[in-house]
């Protein structure tokens, strides 16, 4: 097994980006790859059953937004840059800060009136305070902050809330789908190559973040799917929300529950309403912590997907709850559709990598990154595989593609 584990790491593309940036890189994870595996698997499986059968490399996923945008491992700091380890008094946080407001609340939460943008400051305040204490005060502030090893291993990435009596299966199921960056659009992507109809819905003022990043890799998780712009703050545009909902197979979310609240939806009544699936995707998942922010980064530390180097810890590849999070969404997504018993479901990006997480798988590296890194496995030198991405087929459409049309075929009646 153990040797299964670190060929299939190192030939992953995630191995390279796990690690110092002047370092080698780090084969301890490797079991995360056999999960991404599993998990790929059960995508194959379960599309199988309900239409054209999805085989994916989930391995290769794991580094697939480094390889399209060109990023490399940074140890302390994160693959995209946005999340860092931090001394707190009594041990390690991650500190996440992707969104451009989220370091003006750098002071609050250290509790001192602090440059956000001094690095040198925050890093003295933050070793005053006690980790959990930064946590608990993030999670009131809304930024994304974790412990190492809050979640411990687990058996599944997720779990039922909910499960309704009856629903036919069709041809083609409607999915709408709802999320935003990587974990539910991958999911989406996925379930769309099966044969299931995909409608992406965004804000129109506040569309998906990551059509701003790297267009062939918004295109690769996109690519496929019928686009939709919704106003939340207009009435109208709520009731349609509501009539695809009602006549969806299966819904994909990916927000904090407070978000559907605030729009008068819940899954749970629309699984008893109307018999609508769902599958959500969260940080620190919908009934254990729903207020709480996670990402790929910081949530897959919580769930102890992370190196320990002996000086500092270091990321285990590039957001790497993210892609694992979107393979397990996807294949209990299909495993619904094939199913004539809905179900809402939730994935909590912290389980996913609690579920990856095994115990460390000690290995030789050697190489450098002139002449190339490997892994010796078996008395084998493996190389060590640069990241890489799928090249998407088709571009996805822009943001209310296909408005005018939607707005036709679900009017009001």
């Amino acid at each position: 097994m153990a040797t299964g584990d670190l060929v299939a790491w190192a030939s992953s593309g995630a191995m390279a980006l796990t690690g110092a940036a002047d370092g080698w890189p780090r084969p301890e994870p490797a079991r995360v790859a056999s999960a991404a595996n599993a998990a790929a698997n059960d995508v194959a499986s379960m599309t199988a059953r309900f239409g054209i059968r999805v085989d994916v490399d989930g391995p290769a996923l794991l580094g697939e937004r480094a390889a399209i945008a060109g990023m490399g491992r940074n140890g302390t700091v994160s693959v995209g840059g946005a999340a860092r380890f931090e001394r707190a008094a009594d041990g390690w946080v991650v500190v996440n800060l992707p969104r451009p407001s989220d370091s003006e609340l750098l002071p609050a939460l250290v509790n001192e009136a602090i440059d956000p943008h001094d690095w040198g400051a925050v890093r003295r305040e933050f070793a005053r305070h006690a980790a959990a204490t930064l946590v608990a005060r993030g999670a009131e502030l809304g930024l994304a902050i974790a412990q190492p090893d809050e979640c411990a291993p687990l058996v599944s990435p997720g779990r039922a809330l909910a499960r309704g009596t009856w629903r036919a299966p069709v041809d083609r199921p409607l999915i709408v789908d709802l999320s935003s960056l990587w974990a539910g659009p991958l999911a989406g992507s996925l379930l769309a190559a099966a044969g299931a109809r995909v409608i992406k819905v965004e804000g129109r003022h506040r569309p998906d973040g990551a059509r701003a990043g790297a267009v062939q890799f918004f295109d690769v998780l996109n690519a496929g799917k019928e686009c939709l712009a919704l106003d939340f703050d207009d009435r109208d545009d709520i009731r349609l929300l509501r009539r695809l909902i009602t006549a969806a197979d299966l819904v994909i979310e990916g927000s904090r529950p407070r978000a559907m609240d605030q729009l008068g939806i819940d899954p749970v009544a629309a699984l008893e309403r109307s018999a609508t699936s769902w599958v959500s995707i969260t940080g620190h998942g919908r009934s254990d912590q729903p207020l709480r922010v996670g990402f790929g980064d910081d949530a897959a530390v919580g769930g102890g997907l992370w190196v320990d180097s002996g000086a500092a810890p270091h990321f285990v590849a590039d957001a790497v709850a993210d892609p694992l999070a979107g393979l397990a969404a996807a294949a209990f997504g299909a495993e619904i559709l094939a199913s004539d018993r809905p179900a809402v479901i939730d994935v909590a990006l912290v389980r996913a990598a609690a579920w990856a997480n095994r115990a460390a798988l000690p290995a030789e590296v050697g190489g450098d990154d002139a002449s190339g890194w490997w892994v010796m496995v078996e008395g084998e030198r493996v190389p060590v595989s640069p990241p890489r991405g799928r090249t998407p087929t088709q571009r996805a459409a822009e943001l209310d593609g296909h408005g005018p049309a939607l707005r036709a075929e679900f009017a009001e009646r």
